[in-house]
């Protein structure tokens, strides 16, 4: 039996304790967490100890993290800004490497991380956890279903996809500087801009506005965007599709919208988002992310679906069950087996370089105010 792959995780903040750390330690047969980065450990375990109850080694630099032989996987979860140094550093030091989204803040330093990582023959993952939302797979399989079915949409000509809050002020981190992949685009848009290429492919143009609504904080960091995708008709395309992808900052709502899908049979609408982040920031004990309820959306959050019947008059309605628990542990557990058996990649570094490359001609058309053709 394989050795469990020693970790190293860089950043103990938000998305180190909550995404990396307890599934680390959870999946203990394929992953064992060595040590962290953390520059000023209040304590004497540092914020692993604290938040978990665990003792491992804390590196105080990155050249320490380098230099440590027995480091194999290095996962990247500090500040967007830093991302291709630390993924450069580290692929150039022979280690494995998972770095959360944004991966890079351009698309050629998304190529040139690509490159390497094949040159030296080392697994570079791009942590795009929300494939594995309980919405999402949803969705895909609401999707698939073919047009005879009862519940299928028929021909989907928009699809809007939401990732919206109510945030008056600013939260104070290094999210609010101005910096190389800063701002919503880049935070939120990775994941919403991801789950549309999944699910439509490569767009032939795309329309984009990016602000500062609320006209706090430096005036370059967006705080609100919305994309349009734009799928031309085709051979396996009856219709024009529309993709809208936004996330608005001033948005007033018990249950924020998520998902609204149009099709030429019905209509789906899901409200509420995937419940993972927030019961991972609470959970007692990393094994909690295998107890029966993680990730399971309640009842009250499913989607609704609301078809044309035959005489095109009557609209009935129905709920689309989110049946699937959300996932994240599965993202690792193929990261796992592309390190030990070269596994194929669930989510491959040219489908994380594409994110980056939608987010540039984002930039590209907001900053201009055109629509940009998107390269074959």
């Amino acid at each position: 039996m394989s050795k469990p792959i020693n970790t190293c995780v860089l950043g103990v903040g938000l998305a180190g304790l909550t995404f990396h750390v307890p599934f680390i330690l959870a999946l203990s047969d394929i992953f064992t967490l060595h040590s962290v980065l953390e520059r000023n450990p209040s304590t004497e375990g540092g914020k692993v100890a604290e938040r978990f109850g665990v003792s491992v080694k804390i590196h105080r630099c990155l050249d320490e993290v380098l230099a440590d032989p027995d480091v194999k996987l290095v996962i990247i979860s500090t500040p967007n800004n830093t991302h291709y140094e630390f993924a450069k550093a580290a692929l150039s030091a022979g280690k494995h490497v998972l770095v959360d989204k944004p991966v890079t803040a351009t698309v050629s330093q998304a190529r040139e991380l690509g490159n390497l990582a094949k040159t030296k023959g080392l697994v570079l993952y791009g942590f795009q956890n929300r494939r594995w939302d309980s919405d999402f797979l949803a969705l895909k399989q609401l999707l698939s279903l073919p047009e005879s079915s009862p519940q299928s949409l028929g021909t989907i000509t928009e699809f809007e996809s939401h990732f919206d809050r109510y945030r008056k002020g600013l939260k104070g981190t290094w999210k609010d500087q101005p910096s190389a992949a800063a701002g919503l685009t880049y935070d939120l848009g990775s994941h919403l801009i991801d789950q549309a290429l999944q699910l439509f492919g490569r767009p032939d143009a795309l329309t984009a506005f990016a602000q500062n609504l609320r006209g706090v904080g430096h005036p370059e960091v967006d705080d609100s965007f919305t994309i349009h995708m734009h799928y031309n008709p085709g051979p396996t395309k009856r219709y024009p599709v529309t993709v809208i992808l936004r996330s608005h900052i001033l948005s007033v709502r018990s249950h924020q919208l998520r998902y609204v899908v149009r099709g030429t049979q019905g209509t789906y609408s899901k409200f509420g988002i995937d419940i993972q982040e927030d019961q991972l920031k609470v959970i007692s004990s990393p094994s909690a992310v295998f107890e029966d309820q993680y990730g399971r959306e309640p009842e009250y959050l499913w989607g609704t679906i609301e078809k044309m019947e035959a005489d095109e008059v009557t609209v009935t309605k129905s709920t689309w069950r989110s049946s699937e628990a959300g996932a994240y542990a599965e993202l690792f557990r193929n990261l796992g087996a592309a390190i030990r058996d070269g596994a194929e990649l669930a989510v491959k570094w040219d489908e994380a370089t594409a994110v980056i490359e939608m987010i540039e001609l984002a930039q590209e058309s907001a900053s201009k105010a055109v629509t940009v053709r998107v390269p074959k």
